[in-house]
């Protein structure tokens, strides 16, 4: 039971909060905030002062992308840190939704410029080379989407930074998956020490990766948006080099990307499909 005398029937209380009547009703029934009491003779519902604080935090929570569940996860715990936590999770949520539907603009943007325009299909120099074992640090994880990955690699080079490893400037990812996936993507970063180690740490791991014989390889130049067309050029390179085949997991290599260019028109992005002669 709430303290204090004074108790406002819901129409004063829905003024007072600026929070309409249908909502209050909505966070009552989902368990969020009931009122304070109810009247007997009259069955108002009544609500205490005491209680426009919680619901000013309900609203924000609201606001800020949260769900009924998740608002009462967190007002059913005084933990600061779990309140915290739930904030950070809801941030990067947030922020990854937001490239999501960036992406989503540029490619507007793009089929407004190319829409019936076949022939501006930007055409790939695909070149085959040999790739050799490279001795790395490497985290592989299971992240939600592909633009999860640039939160992956905060987290690799801090951690890197963290324990002091000296490493050089080659960098790569390789993707394990089979086919594309939209979500739960099998993505391994490696890097390349100064110094072998056979340390070690959690799941990252010094390891040898697989040298690869034949990789069909080509350059992209400009935003990673552009990397999605690369791939019609490697479909039309094997269709005319039919004596070849994919196999094995892609990789990437990003040569000039937001760490060392400012300007998204000059990255220069270098991806790597492994390649064998059909039996």
């Amino acid at each position: 039971m709430y303290g204090g005398d004074r108790m406002f029937k819901i129409g004063e209380f829905s003024k007072l909060t600026q929070v309409s009547i249908r909502m209050l009703h909505y966070y009552n029934q989902k368990g969020l905030l009931k009122p304070a009491e109810i009247d007997a003779w009259t069955g108002y519902r009544m609500y205490s002062i005491e209680q426009i604080p919680v619901l000013s935090r309900i609203v924000y929570l609201r606001d800020s992308g949260f769900n009924v569940m998740e608002i009462a996860s967190i007002l059913n715990n005084d933990n600061q840190e779990f309140i915290i936590e739930q904030l950070d999770k809801k941030y990067v949520e947030i922020k990854e939704n937001i490239q999501v539907e960036q992406a989503k603009l540029e490619k507007i943007t793009l089929a407004k410029k190319e829409l019936f325009l076949e022939d501006n299909n930007m055409h790939y120099t695909i070149s085959i080379k040999e790739v050799p074992s490279y001795y790395v640090l490497s985290l592989r994880k299971i992240i939600p989407n592909y633009y999860a990955e640039a939160t992956l690699w905060l987290e690799f080079t801090t951690l890197v930074a963290e324990l002091g490893i000296k490493i050089s400037d080659y960098s790569f990812s390789i993707y394990h998956d089979k086919e594309y996936k939209e979500e739960d993507v099998d993505v391994e970063l490696c890097v390349v020490p100064i110094i072998e180690t056979e340390k070690a740490i959690d799941n990252h791991l010094f390891r040898y990766t697989e040298a690869v014989d034949m990789m069909a390889c080509t350059m992209v130049y400009g935003d990673f948006s552009n990397i999605a067309g690369v791939y019609l050029s490697f479909a039309r390179w094997l269709q005319e080099n039919d004596q070849y085949e994919m196999y094995g997991p892609n990789r990437q290599i990003v040569h000039r990307g937001p760490w060392n260019e400012d300007n998204p028109n000059n990255y220069l992005t270098e991806l790597q499909i492994p390649i064998k002669q059909k039996r």
